[in-house]
């Protein structure tokens, strides 16, 4: 009987401590960081992420979340994760040039139709390739941005020749596309371009056309130029502090994984959905949309060519074997093609 009565005085202290909240000793406090605004679509994905870990670990791991720039701006986001300043961020590889120059290969010509297509290459690319330049890190997922197109605040640009002399704020890569195509870079850091197109600072900027509604530059931007084919874009990441990846348990980390495809495809999905916001944005403001036609969008993809050529040099003086590099065109060209494919199937929405 005594026995008995032990038993049953065990299962219930189990009971009791398996179903009691978590103590606060037992919780993994973390933080992420995001440089875009609390608004911004991909902001508030990141804070989906952080509550999803909380839900999914039944709150064994709380992650406070500094969105708008308020703890790392884009530019100082990466040595930020990697010195602890943060565990976690978000930011592109565009900022901080030649420290990604493997995957820099997506600012690259390489005709990405879409977001939804150029992330989810992105992502395969990182997957099957794995470059070392990520290593002191763990990644969570990578994305690329849709095409990157013209934005002018004042000048149309209908043909190759009215870009010459365009001040067009453009970063990294982007900066090398601009010039091939007669315009000259302005590296300015997201956060300040409005102003600057406000004030005519510059003339416009290259980029992709979630920003008409999400930077608000819809407002100055009077004309957009469709210049989609040349198929270049911005890789973001979603990465963390090694030290503190290695540290989590092996449960959590299994977690971490799952919820980070799932928010993977989200973004992917999510790059198509803004691109046709933005430009419904920039039509309710009258804005000028201007299409190639088929002859001048060939003139601008001959003017850009030259980079990939470049690329590869440069790459192969890195060490790189020019096999390799053209593996990675190769890789890239054939995942295009794949998800361009189901992209429709999946009856996914692009913006062209």
């Amino acid at each position: 009987m005594k026995k008995g009565i032990m038993v049953l005085l065990m299962v219930v202290a189990s009971a009791l401590v398996l179903g009691s909240p978590v103590r606060g000793a037992d919780v993994i406090k973390l933080k992420a960081a995001n440089y875009l605004p609390v608004t911004h679509k991909m902001s508030i994905l990141t804070a989906k992420f952080c509550d999803e870990i909380k839900k999914r670990t039944d709150g064994r791991v709380q992650i406070t979340y500094y969105p708008g720039g308020t703890l790392l701006s884009p530019v100082k986001m990466f040595n930020g994760i990697v010195t602890g300043i943060t565990d976690m961020g978000v930011s592109h590889i565009s900022y901080t040039r030649g420290r990604f120059p493997v995957t820099e290969v997506f600012a690259q010509p390489l005709g990405f139709p879409s977001g939804y297509v150029a992330s989810k290459v992105s992502q395969d690319f990182y997957s099957k390739f794995k470059p070392a330049e990520w290593d002191s890190v763990q990644v969570l997922y990578i994305n690329t941005s849709g095409p990157l197109i013209v934005q002018t605040i004042s000048k149309p640009v209908r043909t190759l020749g009215d870009m010459k002399g365009l001040k067009l704020r453009a970063t990294g890569e982007t900066a090398d596309v601009v010039k091939a195509l007669g315009a000259l870079p302005m590296p300015l850091e997201m956060p300040d371009v409005y102003e600057s197109l406000r004030r005519a600072v510059i003339d416009g900027i290259m980029v992709d056309l979630s920003t008409l509604k999400y930077w608000k530059f819809a407002d100055v931007v009077k004309n957009v130029t469709a210049s989609w084919r040349l198929g270049t874009g911005y890789t973001f990441y979603f990465v963390m502090n090694k030290a503190k990846w290695n540290s989590l348990p092996p449960d959590i980390q299994k977690i971490f994984m799952e919820v980070a495809a799932e928010t993977q495809d989200a973004q992917a999905r999510l790059w198509n959905e803004m691109d046709i916001e933005g430009l419904d944005a920039f039509k309710k403001e009258n804005g000028q949309l201007i299409s190639l036609s088929e002859a001048e969008a060939e003139k601008w993809i001959k003017a850009v060519e030259p980079m990939m050529g470049s690329y590869k040099k440069e790459m192969v003086s890195k060490g790189f074997k020019a096999d390799d590099v053209d593996g990675w065109f190769s890789f890239i060209k054939e995942r295009i093609a794949y998800w361009k494919a189901e992209e429709k199937r999946r009856g996914v929405k692009a913006p062209f």
